[in-house]
């Protein structure tokens, strides 16, 4: 049995360790710039690297690494050894501040949006202490920034870094109008619930579109898929369960909070949600969890999908983003027992519903992908409309205060289940809205469009930087305002600021075919591709916000939205090839094969008993060659469609294109080989099904 305490954060240079290693001028100095921003001087590098170097060896580290995370959304690392050779024929080891604080990767082969040519290569790595180091594989990883020769941010984590300092600015500035200067550090926390499948990896192996694209491009829905609604929360099955127990210890010892493990939804899905952390400690440790996870499944003849969609037909997999503010020990968002009477926080709310309304197409920019395209609205996700829900209670508060009538309090409720032997409890004021996008959760709001492959850094920068801007307006408004005149003042303003922004509150079903009529008539955007929802990001409103709080200059973001445009592209096509590739030589080959077997089997009945009535083999056969002829039409047209739209120059026309001409013929395809499928054995079928996938032994 793992002894938690004992090897919880054991693999992490953590603070206690810092404490327990560092001279204490250097450690008071190292968490001066940790908690409060304060610049590190070289000599304190120096020690900080000594320390860390001999900490990580003891562990057995034999090379260290700067920890980056370049506009591709995923991990990089380029290992060095702490070796270095002497004069005599043997090694010391070695790690200077400089090594510490600084890398130099090649920066040319990382996705640059145009920022960076192909022989601009130099970029930097840039140490961030406020993200611990940790060892993995006998490494020390050293979570990093990354950026260009001329000074660019070239990743995920410089932007939301830059938000987060957005948002204290403006939230201190708040809280010092509310008496509060001494409220503490205004931080942003994240904790992201992961959702991902596990299959066998037998069957990996013999699906070509699972292996290079992460999803099925063909299958038949199983014979039993969720809607005995029998797997979510049901008894984990000992392999899957004895993999779950590795990977909470390998998390424990780099530090993750990994808590909470179920199945979902789907056969063979399942979800991990660690405890929140500050959000960019938070983010980064979701993505350790996300490699984690992939590794280890294949000590257990399994395989880890993270994409969004990997089987049609059965729920997709998200990344619900729990998202709070809070300074000190405070959180921002918490209620309290009487919500009315809590102005501070009423001022906060407001905010957020003033963010998420006049930025709704940038934060669903952030979670636009080509697998999240097939998960949203899909009536297992929250719709590709940006809507909040705040529920009973804080509903009937925003309510009052829109319609400028007194508040009731609802009482709270004691819940008696009729068993003597079953506890009374309290009954939450609010009930949680599953299809809602940005739901408020307690204390936190729950932002639930996020894809499962998605790294959470674009979403939080988004909304950290419409936060700050929407604290900003306030604090403007009312810095000269004390005493009752400002109590009045804020009250006034956050009356108004619910009423100006009130269309982007829905307590209701977000999946229902009325809602999305409704949407329209408040004028809420709704992007349903991601060919749609990616040009908001270079508008003249969104350059503004970046611009206004230093997150992102100009030139940044139209990198970024040309990453993401690039990469949009890149996935269809290689969908679109694996598929083509797939009819070529597995479907139309196999289905032809079968079609000539079915003959054969008529042909020497036919032989062997000249009056058989053979009337079913020949219906049978009909039907898969009306089939075979149709599945090679719809390949003809989708191959064509694919050569015309690889020649388009122009990114985001060859982006309208992918969403609005070639996946349709993908889909139709599809479609009409899936039909197929449940005409040909098993043993002529060119690759395993999803009734063997999904319920694997």
């Amino acid at each position: 049995m793992t002894n938690v305490p004992e090897i919880y954060g054991s693999l992490v240079f953590n603070e206690s360790t810092m404490r327990e290693r560092l001279p204490k001028a250097t450690y008071k100095q190292l968490m001066d710039t940790i908690k409060e921003g304060a610049p590190l001087a070289p000599e304190v590098a120096n020690v900080v690297a000594h320390a860390m170097k001999e900490w990580a060896i003891e562990k057995g580290a034999t090379h260290y690494t700067h920890w980056f995370q370049p506009l591709s959304g995923i991990t990089s690392e380029k290992h060095d050894a702490f070796v270095d050779p002497t004069s005599d024929g043997h090694a010391i080891m070695t790690f200077s501040g400089k090594e510490l604080i600084q890398g130099e990767p090649d920066a040319s082969s990382f996705p640059s949006g145009g920022l960076r040519a192909t022989f601009e290569a130099r970029g930097y790595t840039a140490w961030d202490p406020t993200s611990y180091a940790f060892i993995k594989d006998d490494v020390l990883c050293i979570p990093t920034a990354f950026c260009s020769y001329t000074g660019e941010a070239l990743d995920k984590k410089t932007p939301l870094l830059r938000s987060m300092k957005a948002i204290e600015t403006q939230a201190r500035r708040v809280l010092e109008l509310f008496g509060e200067e001494d409220a503490g550090r205004v931080v942003t926390n994240v904790g992201a619930e992961q959702e991902y499948f596990l299959i066998s990896e037998k069957d990996y192996e013999r699906r070509m579109d699972l292996m290079l694209t992460g999803r099925t491009l063909f299958g038949y829905s199983p014979c039993k898929g969720q809607e005995l609604e029998e797997h979510y929360f049901g008894a984990i099955r000992p392999t899957v369960s004895a993999y779950m127990k590795e990977l909470d210890d390998e998390l424990w010892m780099l530090g993750v909070p990994a808590k909470t493990k179920h199945n979902e939804v789907a056969p063979a899905q399942h979800e991990l949600a660690p405890i929140y952390s500050e959000a960019n400690r938070g983010i980064d440790e979701n993505l350790l969890t996300m490699e984690k996870m992939r590794l280890l499944a294949s000590r257990y003849g399994l395989v880890c999908l993270q994409h969004e969609k990997p089987f049609e037909g059965v729920n997709g997999s998200g990344k619900h983003n729990n998202w709070s503010i809070s300074a000190g020990s405070k959180n921002l968002l918490d209620p309290g027992e009487h919500p009315m009477d809590n102005l501070r926080f009423l001022v906060f709310l407001a905010g957020v519903v003033q963010a998420v309304d006049d930025y709704q197409e940038l934060l669903r920019m952030t979670v636009a992908s080509a697998g999240n395209d097939h998960r949203l609205g899909a009536n297992e996700a929250p719709p590709a409309i940006i809507s909040m829900f705040l529920g009973d209670e804080l509903g009937a508060v925003v309510n009052a205060l829109i319609e400028g009538r007194d508040y009731s309090e609802a009482d709270r409720v004691s819940m008696d289940l009729g068993v003597s032997v079953l506890p009374n409890f309290q009954k939450d004021n609010t009930d949680r809205n599953r299809t809602s996008p940005f739901a408020f959760t307690g204390n936190k709001f729950e932002f639930r469009m996020p894809g499962s492959a998605v790294n959470l850094s674009d979403a939080n920068m988004v909304l950290n930087t419409a936060m700050a801007k929407s604290l900003k307006d306030f604090a403007d408004a009312l810095e000269d305002k004390t005493g009752d005149e400002f109590v009045q003042a804020a009250w006034d303003y956050v009356k108004q600021t619910l009423r100006d922004h009130e269309r982007i509150i829905f307590n209701g079903n977000g999946y229902s075919a009325e809602w999305e009529e409704e949407a329209a008539r408040r004028g809420l955007a709704n992007h349903k591709t991601t060919a749609d929802a990616l040009p908001c990001f270079v508008a003249p409103k969104s350059i503004e916000l970046f611009e206004e709080f230093g997150v992102l200059s100009e030139s940044e973001v139209r990198s970024r939205y040309e990453v993401k445009l690039e990469k949009y592209n890149k996935l269809i096509n290689i969908e679109a090839r694996v598929m083509r590739r797939m009819m070529r030589r597995l479907y139309l080959p196999a289905i032809s094969a079968y079609a000539a077997k079915v003959a054969d089997h008529i042909t020497a009945v036919k032989a062997a008993m000249p009056a058989a009535n053979t009337s079913a083999q020949e219906a049978q056969l009909a039907r898969i060659m009306d089939g075979l002829n149709e599945a090679q039409e719809k390949f003809d047209a989708l191959a064509a469609k694919h050569r015309e739209i690889v020649k388009i120059d122009d990114a985001q026309a060859a982006a309208n294109a992918n969403a609005h001409e070639l996946l349709p013929l993908m889909e139709s395809l599809r479609e009409t080989v899936d039909n197929l499928e449940i005409l040909v054995p098993d043993s002529d079928w060119p690759v395993p099904s999803y009734n063997e996938i999904l319920f694997y032994a």
